[in-house]
């Protein structure tokens, strides 16, 4: 038998930063996401051999170890180290090896919660295979503790609940890991225009996320007055992003996500740069009404809202940057497993 699962990947519309800690800890934290149709897949494949192999294959990586071993965290397929180890002390995984296989339809890096999306998939193709009842806010929690947790990877919190629950939500942030996912009602005409509207735009450049908020964490620590003001404005943008889809004044959507730019910039040097800027205003003057820096920035996927058909012109004039568009859907499911 093999054990199978795929979890989409997120676009991040509003309130991005805001689900890091300690900013959610002290003052709470709003999200506004959307999940698309790029997924993350992982598959098990029980074997014969007393070994565990593991195959990310999109980076062409490939490692086996001994059945009886805790894997080794040191920097390679960490994130499917971590699942097993967490998952084999806490379940009898029995005497026989298996082949975990992985593959994400975006590169590491690019903004869209490919990592945290990639680790939601491995534990629902393990709980298909053990039978695990583990409810939508059971599998994300687990996949929140597993990275910053178990592997001490930096982040926030959004991309494990947007992977698992699946849709367009609207989520909050608080203190002692409590999250709550309000799922929003968007007529499918509104859904259908915003995805007309907004492109995704892969930058051909990935960044290392967790730099960018370890130093975001360290401004609000330190009481940076300038970073936590603008992380109270980036809240305030996720309601006034639920508030206009929900009642279809997409002609407001780019001005919401033109004011959610400039106030990312002020939280923690390497969101932005130079390169970024000159994407982003080379799409505002061909018709883009507003845009954000997918993820937590410096690199990777960008958005562009581009109303009353601009799109094209807005794709033919960042096409000089040497990135390329990806064409995706809005989905309304979270992570799914299966048997075969």
């Amino acid at each position: 038998m093999i054990y199978r699962s795929k979890a989409p990947l997120r676009i991040g519309l509003a309130g991005g930063g805001t689900d890091v800690s300690p900013y959610c800890d002290l003052f709470g934290g709003a999200i506004l996401n959307a999940t698309v149709s790029l997924y993350a897949y992982a598959n098990i494949e029980p074997i014969d051999e007393p070994s565990i192999i593991l195959h990310a294959i999109d980076r062409k990586e490939c490692e086996e170890f001994p059945l009886e071993n805790d894997l080794p965290i040191n920097g390679k397929l960490d994130l499917l180290k971590g699942v097993y180890n967490r998952l084999a002390r806490e379940n009898n995984l029995g005497n026989k090896g298996l082949q975990l296989s992985t593959y994400v339809d975006a590169p590491a890096g690019s903004g869209l919660g490919t990592s945290s999306t990639l680790v939601v998939a491995i534990i629902g193709a393990f709980a298909e295979m053990l039978r695990l009842p583990l409810g939508e806010y059971d599998i994300a929690h687990l996949a929140y503790e597993i990275e910053r947790k178990d592997l001490l990877m930096t982040g926030g919190r959004q991309d494990q609940y947007a992977a698992t629950f699946g849709g367009v939500n609207y989520m909050e942030f608080f203190a002692e890991d409590k999250v709550i996912v309000n799922p929003l009602r968007i007529r499918q005409q509104y859904l259908f225009e915003l995805e007309n509207n907004l492109l995704l735009y892969y930058t051909s450049t990935s960044r290392e996320s967790a730099k960018i908020i370890a130093k975001q964490s360290e401004n609000v620590t330190n009481k940076k007055e300038k970073s936590i003001e603008a992380m109270h404005q980036l809240k305030q943008q996720a309601l006034m992003m639920k508030e206009a889809l929900l009642k279809g004044r997409l002609n407001e959507i780019g001005e919401i996500l033109d004011f959610g730019f400039q106030q990312k910039r002020q939280i923690a040097e390497g969101i932005s740069n130079s390169l970024m800027e000159e994407m982003y205003e080379t799409a505002r003057k061909s018709g883009a009404t507003g845009g954000k820096i997918s993820g937590a920035g410096g690199g990777g996927f960008m958005i562009f809202y581009c109303p009353n058909n601009t799109k094209y012109s807005v794709m033919e004039a960042v096409s000089k940057f040497g990135g390329y568009y990806k064409p995706y859907q809005f989905v309304d499911h979270g992570m799914r497993s299966w048997t075969v």
